[in-house]
């Protein structure tokens, strides 16, 4: 079920600093107390593959989501403690040292497991031993919420795990949500900055049709 113009999940997450800080963080609270938009993405797991392309190409980014007025946060169901270690592996070595943006540490899954992104084949209840049994990694996809000033989540997508996420695309998405609104327009199709947009009837969509 799509979350795209609910509010997102007010629920405090343990998560770890680039220095090593054990945090609590509200992605919520973020957004709203700062009066910043969030850009939260998810990935599998630490020490793996595509993950830590993508935990750089953040990194590259940031000074460009910080000029969007935009925080960067990352998340896995990792511990601190591994994220730490992480942070401290060179890139050279498959790891993730130079990102200074924080990472939530979702552990008990309670953030990930609302938003309804873990890889969960199926679940079977035990009698035998009162438990349920769980098909699938149970870790998160790669999932992306973009989130506003007020909490909304304007945007979400989620790859399959071998899929790694384009991170220009993010910054195109705050730019076109910045332009709404800023201009209260509408942004079409493979819209950019310094690009036409449209007013929201059948007037204006003819014109720029008649044009692009």
């Amino acid at each position: 079920m799509s979350l795209v113009g609910k509010k997102f999940p007010s629920i405090a997450v343990d998560a770890i600093s680039e220095m090593g800080d054990n945090l609590k963080i509200n992605i919520f609270e973020e957004a709203v107390n700062n009066n910043k938009k969030v850009v939260l993405f998810w990935y599998p797991k630490d020490f793996t593959f595509v993950c830590p392309t993508e935990l750089h190409a953040f990194q590259d980014a940031l000074p460009e989501f910080e000029k969007r007025n935009t925080i960067v946060i990352g998340a896995s169901c990792d511990t601190n403690e591994v994220h730490f270690a992480w942070l401290n592996t060179a890139k050279s070595n498959g790891g993730i040292e130079g990102v200074t943006y924080p990472i939530l540490a979702d552990t008990n899954r309670n953030l990930s497991n609302i938003l309804g992104i873990l890889d969960i084949e199926s679940t079977e209840y035990s009698e035998e031993t009162d438990s349920v049994m769980v098909e699938g990694s149970n870790v998160t996809y790669r999932a992306t919420y973009l989130i506003d000033e007020t909490g909304k989540i304007f945007h979400e997508s989620v790859n399959d795990m071998p899929l790694g996420r384009n991170v220009n695309e993010y910054l195109r998405m705050v730019d076109a949500y910045t332009h709404i609104q800023e201009k209260g327009e509408v942004c079409p199709a493979n819209w950019e900055p310094g690009k036409e947009a449209m007013s929201a009837d059948r007037k204006s969509t003819a014109e720029y049709l008649s044009v692009n």
